[in-house]
């Protein structure tokens, strides 16, 4: 079976002009800010660099049987695991992204990390961090100030990152969603 590592991600960035409240939030309550671009995890973790020619041709009819789609980021919600919380933009709507997922699992079987949940893949924007009993208040008053973001999906990145434990995620490849893409 093909190995994976944590130095790669398929993931779907939304486009920058869109980050600025996004980041400002994550700025202050995640302590990835500077490692993640943000985005929304499909398959991490993936294959490594040397083996994504491998994976391109199939992961790319996936996405070119996949139509662009308007994704809305208007919800916080969170994981919560132990004493602390993971927090997060709900996008909707969920099912498409499900399906993409789907389909890019597919392609690649083996990279099935995110699926493994109890509840299975669950599509978020993690925008930071906080105790198990702060999230709730936290959500609360991001929500209250928070303004929808809507984007369109078109496009998902393969992203890496070196050996250096301070290195931060790149862009590698770009896969246009949709036959014109």
């Amino acid at each position: 079976m093909p190995g994976k590592t944590v130095q790669t991600a398929l993931v779907l960035v939304p486009p920058r002009e869109v980050w600025p409240p996004i980041q400002a939030i994550r700025a202050e309550y995640d302590r990835n800010v500077r490692r993640w671009m943000p985005h929304i995890t499909l398959l991490y973790p993936f294959r490594p660099r040397v083996d994504w020619g491998v994976v391109l041709g199939p992961l790319s009819e996936v996405c070119a049987q996949t139509e662009p789609f308007t994704i809305t980021l208007d919800t916080f919600d969170c994981f919560r695991h132990g004493r602390n919380a993971t927090l997060w933009l709900a996008p909707e709507p969920k099912a498409r992204l499900i399906a993409l997922q789907t389909a890019l699992w597919r392609a690649v079987p083996d990279c099935d990390d995110t699926r493994k949940y109890s509840g299975g893949f669950t599509p978020h924007l993690s925008v930071g961090q906080a105790t198990d009993t702060r999230a709730d208040s936290l959500i609360a008053a991001l929500q209250e100030g928070w303004e929808p973001i809507t984007f369109v999906a078109a496009e998902v990145q393969l992203i890496w990152r070196g050996d250096q434990s301070d290195d931060v995620f790149r862009i590698g490849e770009r896969l246009a969603l949709g036959r014109a893409g």
